[in-house]
Formats: structure tokens, sequence, C-alpha cells
């Protein structure tokens, strides 16, 4: 079976070369997109394209900095496989986007985020949702399991009001680094 794949004898090493030409251009496309940084939970990463400035910039000042991420919200946390398998149909169909320069001036939130945020919401403030003391708290928290969600309420939490690329032009946001290696660049640089 596998002597039906090789190549003729003339041809294995064209083909050799070729393959390795195509191997060590996807590592260098690896590399260039820095994909090893989406493995993290750093929210620097997510400023990786620049059109996620607004959303760190918001987030960056409000109260949820202090104790989340992007992906702690983003990103579904009920299995390890669940989350990496979402994180990759997410960022490729982001990358996709981003390499076709077809993004959005206004980014909205696909239903298969809203829904993994909604999660995300009530894991996280499932202490606040069920205090037995509040009538008030049961009663929204048996709102958000008959299908409202805590964005109807708690629209502004934590991006505000800005949600496109015009409304924050001057916004402080860590730069993605340089990825030319520090020895091409000396190359370069005395050339």
């Amino acid at each position: 079976m596998i002597k039906r794949l090789l190549p003729p004898p003339v041809w294995r090493f064209p083909v050799l070369i070729l393959l390795a030409i195509f191997v060590g251009l996807g590592l260098f496309v690896l590399y260039l997109s820095k994909a090893h940084s989406y493995l993290s939970d750093r929210p620097e990463t997510c400023t990786n394209c620049h059109i996620m400035a607004p959303q760190y910039a918001t987030w960056n000042h409000s109260s949820h900095r202090e104790i989340t991420n992007c992906n702690d919200c983003h990103v579904p946390h009920d299995n390890v496989l669940n989350k990496y398998f979402f994180k990759a149909k997410d960022g490729l169909r982001h990358a996709t986007i981003f390499t076709l320069r077809a993004e959005p001036q206004v980014i909205r939130i696909k239903e298969a985020g809203a829904r993994v945020v909604q999660d995300n919401c009530i894991r996280c403030h499932s202490q606040l949702l069920v205090d037995p003391k509040l009538e008030a708290s049961v009663a929204a928290h048996k709102q958000t399991r008959e299908g409202r969600r805590c964005v109807e309420c708690h629209r502004e939490t934590p991006h505000g009001t800005v949600n496109s690329l015009s409304s924050v032009p001057f916004a402080r946001v860590p730069l993605p680094e340089n990825p030319v290696p520090e020895w091409l660049k000396k190359y370069l640089k005395n050339k």
C-alpha cells in the first residue's frame, strides 16, 4: 500500500524538496501569526489582530480586568476538549476574515459565542443569582433560565458602549511584537 503512494525514483528528490518547502512555509506562517500564543489565556493575544483594539481597551478599563481575561467569558469551560475546539473554530473564522480583509466595522458576537458568554456569566455569578433570601435574585435567575440573557440588562459589561473600530481610534493597546528574528534584523541592517 505504501509503495503505491511513493513517486517513481526519478521524482522522489523533487517531491521531497517541494514537501520541505511547503512544510517550511506552513511553519513560517504559524510563526508569523503567533499561533502558539492562542493556546494561552493572555488578553494581549486578542490584539494580534488590530481589529480587537476597542474590545481590549474597553475590557482593560473595566472592573472585569482585575479577575478575568477574554477566555474566561468567551470560551466554554465545561471541558478542555470543548474549550480548545471552540477556540480553534472561532480562531480560524477570525483568521479567515482578517486574512481576507473582510472584517466588519462593528463586531457583533455570533449566536454560539453569545451562548458561551451567557453560560460563563452564570458560571461566575451563580452565587448572585440564587440567594434564597432575596426574592428578586431568584426571579432574575428564573428569567435567565427562561430565555433572557444577562447582557439584556448588563449590556455595557465589560466593554461599555464602544463596539466599533472608529469609536476608540487612539486606544492604548499592546502592539503585536515584530515577528522578524533578531539575526535577520542584524543581517538586513548590515547590508
